[in-house]
């Protein structure tokens, strides 16, 4: 296949042989594939970057728009030195998300009656099957029952939520109505949760009372009780809005709690609060299923999602309505070769970007027939993924390297029948090659393409992906890029490199998914991203470029750690290790995994006097991290350290990753 040049007279080139072993789709993906070769692959991909606003015009025409895009399509600036960074995408057209996901698959494709979901709960006799007739009639509630309380275009709603049909009910229910909805992880203590309410300045919070995770029972409403204490605690009397001009008061941050009534309710001891606390049943009994959409700008915000920052403070990556609404609806289709009969499954949480891109926005916008799971990958027993599978005839699976690695240890022949797969896809960090490999062998049974998605929470979807019928793969590549996506390589001096080269991953242009800020904070958006290199988007991974052009992710760049899939701030995980009053100092760094990939090694200095023993321990793992940050956050490894190494540039024990190895030397000498 000959090379083919994008607009920066870079050099694209086929997949000639490589040294790697590459494994090329099998023949029956090609018959029906929306990207069927490589070259069409290319001849799109060309488009894309030198036509952009006919590629993107293109796909706009698949939605509903109360006013039409006009204009420009795309402005935008990636250089600090030029003024304010800044990314708007057919400004000025007007829609709404929620209408183009829902009503438009009801009312002009006459799909009301086609599953949307199949919920499967933590426990395999909780099952419910949810139309797309019935989901907007749901969401139309749940969005009106909000406008009760108040809630109107531009307020924040933070929803704390386990995998149930509700979190979906009000996150479309917050698109519908124009409110900006932040979703934070159900396993986050409630430290998190307060912090994050807290910095999205939200007015409504929507939790449940408890959730089962595996056998395990949570007391989910305990937990957001206590966050709404500490918001109560910390509350600063006049702030305003970075999305409004008035100013907010108690009353508007403390609203209301909304709460849903579980399967478990009758078990957990419930806090409650007459003046602020309801029941999601009150609040949903005898509202209309009927609600107006709220006609949004196609810059307007639609959700904030936090992640986890380098120092330490989780940053607000905000995304507006209509780019991310094309960008997801489009990888969706093209990253899973996505087709009407199709039954897909992520294993993803919605409170991670997985699960807002691809559970919720991005198959909904394809009238998607998707799996909702609740549970776990070994519970009630180790083949539960396989037998969801079997159950609905997956075809297109979606999971973490994380989860293969812990269900390859179960054998290598699971008992379900997995004839239905036709895709592969996996997410969150770099798939080790023998984990590519049983995935391709025993799971997809030699016949699936191993889709390995690159991408982030500031990306809104895929930036570097095979596509399954168009791409051969190497397992452990995310071999090229998405349609509008132009990466780079540079060195440490900003130097682009050409050609086989290992360096920094940049991208030199936006596309319509991507982040437009960080809440709240212009400049460390502008610090993060785009100070270190003038002109780029700087995305904190290293990675390999190949002599065939494909990308391989080499890791973090910062202090960033990436646990199961999730990205953590070694300085956040520090400063909950200081926190204790027996440690003085503490520094984290990264062990290998065979199963998170990574996991957390803290080492600690204790104040004079102070015993380091298996209490203390214990102490720093439940107090320091579970109840601080989260159980994602647990150390794995806490070693006593009698002094900690630092850098020139710093007085504390920070240190730089390539500070790491003599770190762990000194160390080994006490």
């Amino acid at each position: 296949m000959s090379p083919v040049s994008d607009s920066s007279n870079r050099v694209i080139p086929g997949p000639q042989e490589p040294e790697e072993k590459t494994y090329h789709p099998s023949d029956g993906l090609f018959t029906d594939a929306h990207v069927p070769d490589f070259d069409a692959y290319l001849a799109l991909y060309k488009k894309s970057t030198e036509e952009p606003e006919e590629f993107w015009a293109d796909v706009a025409q698949e939605f509903y728009w109360k006013k039409p895009p006009s204009g420009q399509m795309l402005q935008f600036n990636f250089d600090v030195n030029k003024g304010n960074i800044y990314i708007k995408f057919m400004e000025g057209a007007k829609t709404n998300i929620c209408y183009n996901v829902l009503d438009r698959n009801v009312h002009e494709r006459n799909l009301g009656e086609k599953v949307a979901y199949y919920w499967e709960g933590n426990s395999p006799n909780h099952h419910q099957t949810i139309t797309y007739n019935q989901l907007l009639r749901n969401v139309c509630r749940c969005a009106n029952a909000l406008k009760l309380l108040g809630v109107k275009k531009g307020d924040r709603v933070a929803i704390y939520l386990p995998m149930i049909p509700e979190l979906v009910y009000t996150m479309l229910a917050c698109a519908r109505i124009g409110a900006v909805h932040s979703i934070v992880f159900a396993g986050f203590s409630s430290e998190s949760l307060c912090e994050r309410i807290m910095d999205a300045q939200c007015n409504i919070l929507v939790t449940a009372d408890g959730v089962y995770r595996g056998d395990k029972l949570i007391n989910l409403k305990k937990t957001a009780s206590e966050a709404l204490e500490r918001c109560k605690e910390r509350y600063v009397p006049v702030c305003c809005s970075p999305l409004s001009e008035e100013p907010l008061t108690n009353s508007d941050i403390m609203t209301k709690l909304l709460s849903r009534v579980c399967v478990c309710v009758g078990v957990l001891q419930t806090p409650w609060d007459e003046s602020c606390d309801i029941w999601w049943a009150d609040l949903m009994d005898g509202v209309s299923d009927e609600c107006e959409p709220e006609w949004m700008d196609s810059e307007d915000p639609l959700f904030i999602l936090y992640t986890s920052g380098s120092t330490g403070k989780p940053k607000g990556v905000v995304h507006t309505v209509t780019g991310y609404m094309l960008y997801t609806s489009l990888t969706f289709k093209y990253v899973f070769d996505y087709h009407h009969d199709d039954v897909y499954w992520c294993t993803a949480d919605i409170g991670w970007i997985t699960g807002h891109s691809y559970i919720t926005y991005g198959p909904l916008a394809n009238g998607a027939t998707s799996v909702l799971f609740e549970g776990v990958p070994v519970y009630p027993h180790v083949g539960r993924l396989w037998e969801i599978i079997e159950k609905y005839g997956v075809s297109k699976f979606y999971t973490a390297p994380t989860a293969i690695r812990l269900l390859m240890k179960y054998g290598r022949e699971p008992l379900y029948d997995l004839s239905s797969l036709r895709v592969l896809g996996t997410v969150g960090e770099p798939i080790n090659p023998e984990a590519w490999l049983w995935y391709y062998d025993v799971v997809g049974q030699q016949r699936c393409p191993v889709i390995d998605t690159f991408w982030q929470t500031e990306t809104g979807g895929h930036v570097l992906t095979p596509l399954p019928a168009a791409t051969p793969l190497k397992p452990g590549s995310a071999t090229c890029p998405f349609f509008g996506v132009q990466p780079a390589v540079l060195n440490e001096h900003g130097e682009e490199l050409e050609g086989e080269a290992e360096g920094y991953l940049v991208f030199r242009k936006p596309w319509p998914g991507i982040m437009r800020g960080v809440y709240g904070n212009q400049e460390r958006f502008e610090s993060t991203y785009f100070r270190k290199f003038p002109g780029f988007y700087v995305t904190g991974d290293g990675c390999r470029r190949d002599k065939d052009g494909y990308y391989w992710i080499t890791g973090r760049i910062d202090d960033m750690l990436n646990v199961s899939g999730h990205l953590l701030s070694t300085a956040e995980v520090e400063a909950a290790l200081t926190e204790h009053p027996s440690v003085a100092e503490a520094a984290v760094v990264s062990r290998p995994h065979a199963v998170k990939g990574e996991c957390l090694y803290c080492f600690v200095t204790l104040k004079d006097h102070k015993e380091f023993n298996r209490t203390l321990m214990e102490e720093l793992k439940r107090k320091g991290q579970r109840e601080k940050i989260g159980p994602i956050a647990t150390p794995d490894f806490i070693q006593n350290a009698p002094g900690l190494p630092k850098t020139r540039s710093v007085t504390s024990p920070r240190t730089l990753p390539t500070h790491y190895f003599i770190l762990l030397l000194l160390l080994f000498f006490f």
